[in-house]
């Protein structure tokens, strides 16, 4: 494997990288071969899709997804399907569950994935030593067995989401025995999977080279050869496809997006993901105030947002579950009423002349027109009697706050959900034990305490949907919008879009 040093990196510039000092080894006009290249917006900090801070990025798992194999598959319209396991269930009394592992996989290094795999890969995730994330959901089974290739294991603890965790984040299976002979280290050197490509070549914060493993048990990825160069800079994506250095990138402005499009020899897809823009709100100081809070909400005008700020790319959102959730209630409105948000106001004696006061907190290009979609909401507020001090920070900042419940009183964020569950939506969200959360009253929490639990599936989705409908009701919380997820390609691909919002290669292929 060549290396570079990290200044030589560091000095190249992310969109001539490949077109510079890579050209030759790695294929520039690759769509004109079996070669895809794609210029990807975050870099890939780890290969081991289920232990630290990549595990849970949403974004990278289109690459995991490509190396490794989920216990369970997911379609892109977020339906799931068999992966590693072919079928799965609880039994009657929901004490147990059961696993059929599929046949005829084995490894990239060719060696067979039995069951045992399976087994370690879920016991490994349970054990809080090996830093899973979602630990807490892994360890809500255990005591496992293995006849011919069904699992089987005792629920520990009834979780109404452990298969569709399955299909999500660090929902992968492991080699156990190659792992175990190769150690963490070894295996970041020369990981191996059982996805449709392995790993050839990789220089890390510049590209990831990948060959379709002729030994797959799926169908036939289109390409044999995929690049993913990392282009963390939005202008440096847009020069990536527009020179032609790159075949396929995503996440640039969405007028670049209108722009590119319209180009002879581009085409794009820009469809709702499941990811939502809301702004958490901190029981804390004036937002305890029922009529500051609903006053917040009714004064947003979402679809003006989305229009005049976003090119038009986004659904207005009155909850935290997005239209393809489970739990999504289209009869639940906030409407956009500045003059209730008037009247409720002066019922608490503010007004243009005495504004209620608090800070907002943000980040900054984190997502398309973040600052400036809080900057518009300042506006509308300050038109009603609201008067917002904006706060930019990072996003680390915004997690380390928000695990301390220290957020402002009122904090934008970007809240993910590819299961399309109430429970990682509106459950993490809003309920007080979680730490996600930073709106902690007892009236929410007693509601939503019984639902994690819940057994009866109809029972349990209904339950959701009237949370939802009590915190519209109490304005605990403030919806936005669904996201748009804007791809760019050559017109000589065809790009299936993800809702999950993870281009994978597999969805991609010539016309």
């Amino acid at each position: 494997m060549t290396t570079f040093t990290r200044r030589q990196t560091l000095g190249l510039g992310a969109a001539a990288l490949v077109s510079g000092i890579l050209a030759g080894r790695l294929p520039v006009n690759a769509a004109e071969t079996d070669t895809l290249t794609i210029a990807f917006n975050v870099n890939l900090p780890s290969f081991d899709p289920t232990v630290g801070a990549s595990a849970v990025n949403p974004t990278i798992q289109a690459i995991y997804r490509s190396i490794f194999s989920q216990f369970i598959g997911q379609k892109t319209d977020l339906s799931f399907e068999p992966g590693i396991l072919t079928d799965w269930g609880w039994n009657e009394d929901k004490t147990k569950v059961w696993m059929d592992v599929r046949e005829g996989v084995t490894w990239h290094d060719g060696s067979p994935l039995t069951p045992e795999d399976v087994v370690w890969s879920l016991e490994r995730a349970a054990n809080p030593e090996t830093g899973n994330p979602i630990q807490f959901v892994w360890s809500t089974i255990g005591n496992f067995s293995v006849d011919g290739n069904k699992v089987t294991a005792d629920v520990l603890r009834f979780e109404p989401t452990l298969f569709m965790w399955m299909a999500f984040l660090t929902g992968y299976v492991m080699p156990k025995a190659y792992y175990e002979k190769v150690g963490a280290a070894g295996f970041e050197e020369a990981p191996i999977g059982s996805g449709p490509y392995m790993v050839e070549d990789y220089e890390g914060n510049a590209f990831l080279k990948l060959k379709a493993y002729p030994g797959y048990y799926g169908e036939k990825p289109a390409f044999d050869t995929v690049i993913f160069k990392f282009v963390p800079d939005t202008t440096s994506r847009v020069a990536e496809i527009e020179s032609g250095s790159s075949d396929v990138t995503l996440e640039i402005p969405y007028e670049e997006y209108d722009r590119l499009i319209a180009k002879p020899g581009l085409s794009g897809v820009a469809e709702p993901v499941s990811d939502i823009g809301m702004i958490f709100l901190n029981n804390i100081d004036v937002m305890n105030d029922k009529n500051v809070r609903l006053a917040a909400n009714y004064a947003i005008n979402k679809q003006a947002i989305i229009d005049r700020l976003l090119s038009g790319y986004g659904v207005p959102l009155d909850t935290l579950e997005a239209p393809e959730y489970s739990a999504f209630d289209p009869d639940i409105k906030i409407p956009y009423d500045p003059d209730l948000a008037v009247k409720l106001l002066a019922e608490s004696g503010y007004s243009t002349d005495n504004p209620v006061k608090f800070t907002i907190q943000t980040t900054r290009g984190l997502k398309p027109k973040d600052y400036e979609m809080i900057q518009a909401i300042v506006g509308m507020w300050r038109k009603v009697g609201i008067e917002a001090d904006i706060e930019v920070y990072e996003i680390a900042k915004h997690y380390e706050l928000r695990a301390a419940d220290q957020l402002a009183p009122a904090a934008f964020y970007n809240w993910g959900n590819a299961i399309g569950d109430p429970t990682t939506s509106t459950g993490f969200a809003m309920f007080g034990p979680s730490p996600h959360s930073v709106w902690n009253t007892d009236d929410l929490d007693e509601m939503i305490g019984p639902l994690w639990g819940e057994m009866d599936e109809e029972k349990r989705i209904e339950g959701w949907k009237a949370v939802s409908k009590y915190i519209a009701e109490q304005g605990y919380v403030i919806p936005l919008l669904q996201y748009v997820q804007p791809i760019v390609f050559k017109d000589t691909l065809t790009v299936e879009p993800n809702l999950s919002g993870a281009l994978q290669p597999t969805l991609i292929a010539p016309k």
